[in-house]
C-alpha cells in the first residue's frame, strides 16, 4: 500500500488563509443578493451542465495521466484558476430546488382557480360601474390571498432557519499551500487531503492512501467501511461499490489518510445525481388531489348555476346588464373564496401546535397527509430499535455466561488504539472492568481482510494474545478449544454441539464474535499477523440493536390510530424477523429486495398488501414499494434519515425525517421530528387530523350552504316579481358569512374523529352538498313564501322582503356550523370553541345591526320589526333541528368525516 505523499507542502501562512476566507465571503456576498432578486439564473447557478456523468476512465487512469487530464498538479490549482473553474462548473453543491423570489411567491397565490373567478367578477363589476360591489369582491380576494401568503411565508422562514446547513470545510491544496476551504468552493482539479473523521467533499479519485477506510453506507447500504487505494483499477461493471479508488461525496473517512483529486463536483457527483432526482417539481400528494377535485367540483356548480340564471333573467326580465350583475353576484356566492386562506390558516395553526410537540412542518399541505396517513413505512434502526449496538450475552462453548470471556473481550476493546467501532463501544459500555493488573505489549490492528484484531497483554509474567473477530476467521486460526478450564485439541473441527448456542443466535440475526487466545512461552517485543495462529477458542459474544423499551407500545399505538407500520430496511431478513417479531409486527411474510425485483407491479401489489417487513432493500426498491402502496389508494408516510432515503421521502405523500438526518434527507422531507421517536410522530398525526377536520368543516359548510342559498337566489330571481336580494346585498351576505368562519381553526375536534385516518373523498363531499344544499333551499323558499305574504298583504315593501331573506339566509348558513361540525348532538355532547361561538354569534348580530342602522338605506335594507325577527328565529331553529335529524340518516348511509 502506498504511503500518502512524502513531500510535505508548505503550511499556509495567516495571510493565505485570510485570502481564502475572503474569497469565500466575496463569492457568497455576490451570489446571494443576485439569487434573491432575480432567481438562480446566470453563471453562478448550482446546476452545471459542463460535467459529464462518471466515466470509468477516471478510475482506470494513472496518477500522472489524471493530473494531466485535469490540468493540475500535486501542488494544487492556483487561486486564479480556481476562480475560473467556479465560473465554469458552478459551486460544489448538490442541486437544490431554486428559491422563488418573494414577488413570484405572492403572484403564485393568484393562480388558484377560485381566486381567478373572483378577480374576473370584480373586474366586470368595476367596468360596469358597480364600484361598491367591485371593492367588496376585491377586498375578499386580497384578504384571502394575503393571509394565505403571509402564513405560508412565515412557516417557510421558520423551517429554513431550522434546516440551515452547517458550513463544512475541507483541506485543499491551493498555490502549494494547505487551505481550509468551504466545500462549496471546491472545483474539479482540486487536490484534497483526507484524514479520519473527514466528510468526502466531492467525488475524489484517490491518488495516495495509507490504511484509508471509508464508510459509504449512506450511498450504497454497505454495512462496513471499505478500503480505498490509489492504484488504477479496471472497471468491469457500473456499480460504485466496485470502484475501490473513488471516494464519493457524502461518505466519510473512518480511519487512515489519503490524498484525492476532485474529479466531479456539485450535481455531477453521485450524491448530486441523487439530489437532482429528488429536486424539481413537487410530488402530487393525496391532499393536492383532494383540493383540486373540490375546486373542480365548485367550478362545475358555478357554471351550472350562473349561466342559466343569466340567460333566464335576460329573457324573462329583459335587462341583460342587471342579469349579468346578478349572475356575477351568484358566482361570488357559490365560490368558497376564503378556501385558500382558511386552508392556510388551519395548516399554519396546526404547524405551530405541532412545533410545540417537537414536530416541525416544512410544507404546510403535508399536515393533512400526516393526519390521513394510513401506512407508515420506516427503517427499523432508531425507530423501533435503540439505534445503538448492545452487548447481549458473553458465553463459553457450553452456552454458559462467562466472566472470563467478557474480560478477554473487554481487554481487547479497551487496549486497542485504532478507531473503536460500535461493537468495541458496546463491550466497554456493558460493564466497567479494572485493567490495572494488565500491561499492554502490542496490538495487531483490525483490517477488513482478516476481519479480526488482537492485543498482546502481559499477565502473571507471560504474554497472552487475545483475538476477537468474525467466528469463521477465528475458527480457522484455532487448533484447540477450552471447555470447563480444560484445553482440547481440535480434531478436524470443533464438535457441533459446542457450536449450537452461537449458531442459534446467528440464525436469529444477532451479530456474533468469537474470542480466542494464545500464550507465548518466550516474550517478544513485537507481534504480527503471523502470530494469530494455533490459538485456543474460548467463547462467544453476541450483539444486537435491541428494540426500544416502548417499541411495542409504539406499534400498538399506531395500530390503534389505524396506521399500518411497514418496515423497509436494508438489513438482512434474520435480524428483521427477530426485531420486528419481538415488538408485535407481523413477520409471517417477509419480502426481500431480490424477490421484489422479479415481480411485476400487479404481483408486487399483492405482496405489499400482505407483508409488513421488507428486508435487504436498496433505495430504488424502497421507492417502488411506496409507489405501489400509493397506487393502491393508501396515503403513505415514509420515515428516513439517510442520503439513500431521499427518493422515498420525495415520492411519499408525507416525507418524515429527523433534525440530525443527512442534509439531503432534511431538505426532501415535509415533516422534521426533533426526536427520532414514533411516539412524537403519534402527536403529530393527531394534530394533523385535527387540522384536516377543521378544514373539512369549512368545505362542508361553505359548499353546502353556498350552493343551497344560491339555488334559492337563482330560483327566486326567475319566479319572483323582483330580485330576492340585490347583487350588493348578496356580496355583503357572503362577506359576513366568510368572516364568521375565520375562527374555525380554533374549533374543538371530537375524540372519536381522531381515532382513524380520514382521506380526501370528493364523492363524500359531493353527497354532502346534494343532501344538505337542498334542505337549505327548502327553508329559503319557505322564507320567500312568508315574505311574499307580507309583501302583498301587509308592507308592500321590496326592501323589507330582501331584508327578511338576508337575515334568514345569513342566520341559517352561519349557525349550521354547530350541527355539521360534529357527528354528535351539538352543545349537549360536543361543544364548539369559545372563539367560534363568539364569532358566529357576533356576525349574525352585526348583520342585524346593519339592517337597523343608518347605513341600511345605502345597502337597500328596511328596518325589520319584532314580528319579522321572531319569525326569522323560528325558521332558523326549525332548520337546525331538521339538519340534525338529516345528519343522523346521512351518517348511517355515508359515514362521517
Amino acid at each position: 500500500m502506498k504511503e500518502a505523499q512524502n513531500s510535505e507542502p508548505k503550511v499556509a501562512d495567516e495571510k493565505s488563509n485570510k485570502e481564502a476566507n475572503l474569497l469565500d465571503k466575496i463569492i457568497t456576498a455576490v451570489e446571494i443578493p443576485i439569487f434573491r432578486l432575480f432567481g438562480a439564473n446566470g453563471k453562478l447557478e448550482t446546476i452545471s451542465n459542463d460535467q459529464k456523468k462518471f466515466e470509468p476512465e477516471l478510475a482506470e487512469l494513472s496518477k500522472n495521466a489524471l493530473l494531466k487530464k485535469f490540468k493540475t498538479s500535486m501542488k494544487g490549482l492556483s487561486g486564479r484558476e480556481a476562480r475560473k473553474r467556479i465560473e465554469e462548473y458552478g459551486f460544489n453543491e448538490p442541486t437544490r430546488t431554486k428559491e422563488v423570489p418573494v414577488l413570484m411567491q405572492m403572484l403564485e397565490k393568484f393562480k388558484n382557480p377560485l381566486i381567478i373567478v373572483l378577480l374576473i367578477v370584480a373586474t366586470v363589476s368595476l367596468l360596469t360601474g358597480q364600484i361598491v360591489s367591485a371593492i367588496l369582491v376585491y377586498c375578499m380576494t386580497v384578504i384571502s390571498v394575503s393571509l394565505s401568503f403571509y402564513q405560508e411565508y412565515k412557516a417557510k422562514g421558520e423551517a429554513k432557519k431550522l434546516i440551515e446547513m452547517v458550513s463544512v470545510n475541507a483541506t485543499v491544496m491551493r498555490d502549494d499551500r494547505h487551505h481550509e476551504l468551504n466545500t462549496r468552493l471546491l472545483v474539479p482539479g482540486d487536490i484534497v487531503h483526507l484524514s479520519a473523521g473527514n466528510i468526502i467533499p466531492a467525488d475524489l479519485r484517490i491518488l495516495d492512501a495509507k490504511d484509508l477506510f471509508i464508510n459509504q453506507a449512506t450511498l450504497t447500504g454497505e454495512s462496513f467501511p471499505v478500503e480505498k487505494t490509489g492504484e488504477p483499477i479496471k472497471v468491469e461493471g457500473s456499480s460504485i461499490t466496485e470502484m475501490t479508488n473513488i471516494a464519493f461525496m457524502g461518505s466519510n473517512v473512518m480511519s487512515g489518510t489519503g490524498v484525492g483529486l476532485a474529479v466531479k463536483t456539485g450535481p455531477s457527483t453521485q450524491f448530486g445525481e441523487l439530489a437532482t432526482r429528488v429536486s424539481g417539481r413537487d410530488t402530487i400528494t393525496s391532499f393536492d388531489i383532494g383540493v383540486n377535485s373540490f375546486v373542480s367540483l365548485m367550478i362545475w356548480f358555478i357554471v351550472v348555476l350562473t349561466v342559466p340564471v343569466f340567460i333566464l333573467n335576460t329573457v324573462l326580465k329583459g335587462d341583460a346588464m342587471q342579469a349579468l350583475l346578478f349572475g356575477l353576484a351568484v358566482t361570488v356566492g357559490v365560490t368558497p373564496e376564503m378556501l385558500p386562506m382558511l386552508i392556510t390558516v388551519n395548516l399554519s395553526n396546526g404547524a405551530m401546535k405541532m412545533s410545540k410537540k417537537k414536530v416541525i412542518v416544512k410544507r404546510l399541505s403535508a399536515i393533512q397527509n400526516f393526519g390521513a396517513m394510513d401506512v407508515l413505512c420506516s427503517d427499523k434502526t432508531g425507530t423501533i430499535t435503540l439505534g445503538e449496538v448492545v452487548l447481549e450475552r458473553h458465553f463459553d462453548l457450553r452456552g454458559k455466561e462467562s466472566e472470563e470471556v467478557l474480560s478477554y473481550a473487554y481487554m481487547n476493546s479497551y487496549f486497542q488504539t485504532g478507531l473503536k467501532n460500535l461493537l468495541d463501544k458496546a463491550i466497554i459500555k456493558h460493564e466497567e472492568l479494572s485493567m490495572r493488573k494488565y500491561k499492554k505489549i502490542d496490538e495487531i490492528p483490525f483490517d477488513f481482510t482478516r476481519r479480526l484484531m488482537s492485543v498482546v497483554m502481559e499477565e502473571g509474567g507471560k504474554h497472552v494474545l487475545i483475538a476477537k473477530g468474525a467466528p469463521e476467521e477465528i475458527l480457522k486460526r484455532c487448533n484447540r478449544y477450552e471447555l470447563d478450564k480444560e484445553v482440547y485439541e481440535i480434531d478436524g473441527k470443533i464438535p457441533e454441539h459446542l457450536m449450537d448456542e452461537s449458531d442459534k443466535y446467528a440464525r436469529q440475526g444477532f451479530r456474533v464474535l468469537a474470542l480466542a487466545y494464545k500464550e507465548f512461552g518466550a516474550k517478544k517485543h513485537s507481534y504480527s499477523k503471523e502470530d494469530e495462529r494455533e490459538m485456543v477458542l474460548r467463547g462467544f459474544i453476541i450483539f444486537l440493536d435491541p428494540p426500544k423499551p416502548d417499541a411495542k407500545k409504539i406499534v400498538e399505538s399506531l395500530r390503534t390510530l389505524g396506521i399500518q407500520l411497514k418496515i423497509l430496511t436494508g438489513d438482512n431478513e434474520l435480524v428483521s424477523k427477530k426485531i420486528c417479531g419481538d415488538v408485535g409486527i407481523d413477520v409471517s411474510s417477509i419480502a426481500t429486495g431480490d424477490k421484489i425485483d422479479n415481480l411485476s407491479d400487479e404481483e408486487l401489489l399483492a405482496v405489499v398488501n400482505r407483508t409488513s417487513v421488507f428486508a435487504r432493500l436498496n433505495p430504488i426498491q424502497k421507492e417502488r414499494v411506496i409507489r405501489i402502496l400509493k397506487k393502491a389508494g393508501h396515503t403513505v408516510g415514509y420515515l428516513g434519515d439517510g442520503i439513500n432515503d431521499a427518493p422515498s421521502l420525495k415520492v411519499a405523500d408525507v416525507g418524515i425525517s429527523v433534525d440530525n438526518a443527512a442534509d439531503i434527507a432534511r431538505e426532501t422531507a415535509d415533516i422534521i421530528l426533533l426526536e427520532k421517536n414514533l411516539l412524537v410522530l403519534e402527536d403529530g398525526v393527531m394534530e394533523g387530523r385535527r387540522t384536516y377536520g377543521n378544514i373539512l368543516k369549512y368545505i362542508k359548510m361553505g359548499a353546502s350552504s353556498n350552493v343551497g342559498n344560491m339555488i334559492s337566489v337563482s330560483v327566486g330571481s326567475v319566479f319572483l316579481p323582483f330580485l330576492p336580494m340585490t347583487s350588493l346585498q348578496i356580496l355583503v351576505n357572503n362577506f359576513l358569512y366568510d368572516m364568521s368562519q375565520l375562527t374555525i381553526p380554533t374549533d374543538n375536534i371530537d375524540a372519536e374523529y381522531l381515532r382513524k385516518p380520514t382521506p380526501w373523498r370528493i364523492d363524500y363531499i359531493k353527497n354532502f352538498i346534494i343532501c344538505f344544499g337542498p334542505i337549505s333551499s327548502l327553508y329559503d323558499l319557505t322564507t320567500y313564501a312568508i315574505g311574499l305574504y307580507f309583501y302583498y298583504y301587509i308592507s308592500g315593501s321590496i326592501a323589507l322582503f330582501q331584508t327578511f331573506w338576508f337575515l334568514e339566509s345569513l342566520g341559517t348558513q352561519t349557525f349550521v356550523i354547530y350541527i355539521i361540525r360534529t357527528s354528535k348532538v351539538p352543545f349537549l355532547q360536543s361543544s364548539p370553541s369559545k372563539w367560534l361561538a363568539l364569532t358566529t354569534a357576533g356576525i349574525v348580530l352585526t348583520a342585524l345591526v346593519l339592517t337597523l342602522s343608518p347605513v341600511a338605506g345605502m345597502l337597500g335594507f328596511a328596518h325589520p320589526t319584532a314580528q319579522y325577527l321572531i319569525l326569522i328565529a323560528i325558521i332558523i331553529l326549525v332548520y337546525l333541528v331538521h339538519v340534525q335529524v338529516l345528519k343522523g340518516w346521512f351518517i348511517r348511509k355515508f359515514g362521517w368525516q
